[in-house]
């Protein structure tokens, strides 16, 4: 396992090498924040360094991949998933046909609605495979003393035999992230001290001793695992007479319990239980006010707040598209007044009375606004995130390093909003190295920081054609504080991509 986990740190140093042409563009966005080269990650998959089975079962050498009829059977670790995966689609199912009675739903083109396969989480021809590693250190005030996490990122694959004998490999729409700390606080480097966040973010960043941060005799293959985070595409509903397109992705989390050594379904960080919260007078009130309280709001306002376990779902359905406008698809569509529910959790005056007081005591990033709070309270949420900016239900589908040219099949392995963000997550790892505190502010989801830089002006992902921008810098409505930066580079426009007042994408003047 020592091995395997210096194997995960030293190959950073490879993202200095050569590239294919269309991973070399996004290199320098994501250069210390994630690998996605296609020939580190084939190297690493097929070397069995990083496979699921050899980072979790390294009691039994297991230098090999496991396929997935023998990968939730032979790892005890794993044996909660599946169980906990299956009850998820049977309410799915059963919540669809009592919304949907004339549609069918089932696996296959002959039904209405066409259910993922779990037959594929059983099967001798799929497996996981490594399809992407990210630093995500810019968390690490969730936990100090982890320093934040690095996330193993796997894609489910199906193995098919050609009629000339070759394998074929189709990806399948499901990830698997492993999520391990970015240390082990009681870890030992070579100098005889603890291992410091500093020196996990200067290795990250290209420099700094791999052996000195592993040290002897440490185990990360329990001190160090953290959680799974498995996203499925549970369905797709082609558009029909009763709705539009429609493709759902069911989230799930289970955090790894050292006591039990096996993986527990939890709460999803964040995810609000909205029905829940509607059903239970007593629980809306406790989430309203603990909200709205001062420094819970500013934190929720600078993007690091963690609502409470009570408030919280251990599943999240999460329908795409959903758009740019206020709907049902949202997770907490209802509870902002104005939006169908005559009574909504939170009302306009309270949300007002709430930001003079935070305000007070001092200035707020991004909440400065009844609608700049709506937007928070949808994108602090897991669902929430999905639906902004991702390809389809996914912010990193992953490299695509098994088809017979990865560097064109996958030209952006990651979601704009991903990838926007990249310069915010390197900002915190340079502050890291640097023995300083980081700031682990972010903007809204539909928007990164610009953090002083330049390097997104121009781009998608700032004021640049598809960009996501402020109609009312465009002259059509009232000012609204919390959108004012968000405007668009000379010779674009802000136009309107859907019915909302307030958000619209940056495209070419038209007459």
């Amino acid at each position: 396992m020592s091995r395997a986990l210096r194997i995960l740190l030293a190959v950073v140093v490879l993202l200095g090498g050569a590239m294919s042409l269309p991973a070399a563009e996004n290199a320098q966005l994501t250069r210390g924040t994630a690998i996605t080269d296609p020939d580190v990650l084939r190297k690493l998959d097929q070397n069995d360094a990083l496979t699921i089975s050899r980072l979790l079962w390294p009691e039994r050498n297991a230098d090999f991949p496991l396929t997935n009829d023998l990968l939730f059977s032979w790892m005890p670790q794993l044996a909660p998933i599946p169980p906990a995966i299956d009850a998820e689609f049977d309410r799915y199912i059963a919540g669809h046909k009592a919304a949907w009675p004339s549609e069918t739903i089932g696996v296959g083109e002959g039904f209405d609605v066409q259910l993922f396969d779990r037959a594929a989480l059983k099967s001798p021809n799929t497996r996981f495979v490594l399809a992407g590693i990210v630093n995500r250190m810019d968390r690490a005030y969730v936990a100090e003393d982890s320093c934040g996490e690095i996330r193993l990122i796997y894609r489910l694959t199906r193995f098919d035999a050609g009629p000339d004998g070759a394998r074929t490999a189709t990806r399948l729409p499901m990830t698997f992230n492993l999520v391990m700390k970015a240390r082990d606080s009681r870890q030992i480097g070579s100098n005889g001290k603890p291992v410091t966040c500093a020196e996990v973010a200067r290795r990250w960043l290209g420099n700094g001793d791999w052996q000195e941060l592993i040290g002897g005799g440490f185990h990360p293959y329990d001190a160090m695992l953290d959680r799974i985070e498995t996203n499925i595409q549970v369905s797709i509903a082609p558009k029909s007479a009763l709705h539009d397109f429609r493709s759902d992705y069911l989230l799930k989390v289970f955090k790894y319990d050292s006591a039990t050594k096996t993986f527990e379904e939890s709460t999803l960080e964040n995810q609000i239980d909205r029905d829940r919260i509607f059903a239970d007078n007593d629980l809306r009130r406790d989430f309203k006010a603990w909200l709205l309280a001062p420094d819970h709001l500013r934190e929720f306002d600078r993007g690091t707040v963690l609502i409470p376990e009570k408030f919280l779902a251990k599943a999240a359905v999460v329908p795409t598209p959903a758009g740019l406008d206020a709907s049902a698809l949202q997770p907490e569509f209802g509870m902002m007044q104005g939006e169908g529910n005559s009574d909504p959790v939170f009302t306009d005056s309270d949300v007002v009375g709430a930001l003079k007081q935070a305000t007070a005591r001092g200035d707020m990033q991004n909440i400065r606004s009844v609608a700049g709070f709506q937007r928070r309270l949808n994108d602090v949420t897991c669902a929430g995130c999905h639906q902004t900016r991702g390809i389809g239900g996914f912010h990193f589908p992953g490299v695509d390093w098994l088809a017979d040219k990865p560097s064109n099949s996958t030209i952006v392995p990651a979601s704009p909003h991903f990838l926007g963000d990249q310069l915010r997550r390197r900002d915190i790892l340079t502050a890291f190295a640097a023995g300083q505190h980081p700031d682990f502010s972010r903007g809204f989801a539909s928007r990164p920081q610009a953090r002083g830089s330049q390097e997104l002006a121009g781009t998608e992902y700032q004021d640049g054609w598809g960009a996501h921008c402020s109609l009312q810098n465009a002259g059509s409505g009232t000012l609204d504080k919390s959108f004012t930066s968000w405007s668009c580079a000379k010779g674009l426009t802000c136009q309107a991509a859907a019915a909302s007042r307030r958000i619209g994408m940056c495209f070419i003047k038209t007459r």
